[in-house]
Order: C-alpha cells, then sequence, then structure tokens
C-alpha cells in the first residue's frame, strides 16, 4: 500500500514538473486508470475545500463530480479532436490512454488547497489552471503522439472552448449565489 502511494506522489510530483517521460508511462500503463482517477478527484478536493468558505459543501461536492465528469469529457473531446480532426501521421492513441494522461495532468490541481488561506482563494485558482493546461498540452501532446505542441495545444484549445461552450449551457452551477 504504501509502495502504491509513494508511486502515486511520485507520478503526481513528476507531472506537476512536467516530466514528458511520466506522460510516456501513465499512457503505456493501463492499471494506471485508478491512479488518474485519483488525482482528478484530489484536485477536485483541493478546490473544493479552497472554496468550501464561500460554497460550503455543495461546493465541495459539486466540484468533485464536475471535475470527474469534466476529467471524462475533455479527455473524450481531445481525443475525438486529435485522433479525427487534427491526426499527424503516427498519431496512435484511445481513449484509455488519453483519460491516463490528462488525468495526471490535473495534478497542479491539488495547490487549489491553499484556498483555505484568506486571501489566496482566487491566486491559487488561477495559478493551478494555467500550470494545469499546460501539463494538459503535455499530457496530449505524449497520448496523441504529436511530434509539434502547437498541434496538441490546438487540440486543448479546441476542446477547452466546447468545454466553456457545454459549461454555458448547462448553467453557473448549484452553488451560485449564496454560500449553504
Amino acid at each position: 500500500m504504501a509502495d502504491a502511494a509513494h508511486s502515486l506522489l511520485n507520478r503526481m510530483i513528476r507531472a506537476a514538473r512536467l516530466d514528458r517521460q511520466v506522460y510516456e508511462e501513465v499512457e503505456q500503463d493501463k492499471g494506471a486508470m485508478g491512479q488518474a482517477m485519483t488525482v482528478v478527484l484530489l484536485s477536485s478536493l483541493a478546490a473544493g475545500f479552497g472554496a468550501f468558505h464561500d460554497g460550503g459543501v455543495r461546493a465541495l461536492i459539486f466540484l468533485a463530480l464536475a471535475a470527474l465528469l469534466g476529467w471524462v469529457v475533455w479527455a473524450y473531446t481531445t481525443y475525438l479532436i486529435g485522433t479525427r480532426l487534427l491526426p499527424e501521421p503516427q498519431t496512435r492513441s484511445n481513449l484509455g490512454e488519453m483519460l491516463r494522461t490528462t488525468g495526471f495532468s490535473s495534478s497542479p490541481g491539488v495547490i487549489r488547497i491553499l484556498g483555505l488561506i484568506p486571501g489566496l482563494g482566487l491566486l491559487s485558482a488561477f495559478v493551478a489552471a494555467i500550470w494545469m493546461l499546460v501539463t494538459m498540452v503535455i499530457a496530449v501532446r505524449q497520448a496523441l503522439d504529436y511530434q509539434h505542441t502547437g498541434r496538441a495545444i490546438a487540440v486543448c484549445m479546441l476542446g477547452w472552448l466546447i468545454w466553456i461552450i457545454l459549461m454555458m449551457l448547462v448553467g453557473p452551477g448549484p452553488f451560485s449565489g449564496t454560500a449553504v
């Protein structure tokens, strides 16, 4: 058990440090799906706790569920865009590879726990969002076997735009307005 936790923590740190090799590892490691899901949950729970003083328990629950759903939707969207719309000749991937790599790209999101400290909520959320976007680009590049980072950026931006449109259609979320 300690080895599994150490392996997860090691991979999260390497993913946050932009280590391309860790994304290759999790892409190939079919047993890493649970770890990838754990990373997404830890990151979303950190965001939920960081937003707790503004949104309470509903914010915590909503952010955890939204992060899991968002991970799957964005991974699937980037997978489709990357393999169907913008593939390179050597692009070979599947949804599992994309889920594993993009799951680990959520690693920097754990800093959102700093939102518990008054005055650091927005800053930690902003820094985490930018950092996670960068790790997402690396994850997509590795999962899709791209030779050029520009193509991975395009895939991520298109996926992000689709995600934003979906969020606008869904609405502001269940914890907008007054805190519970």
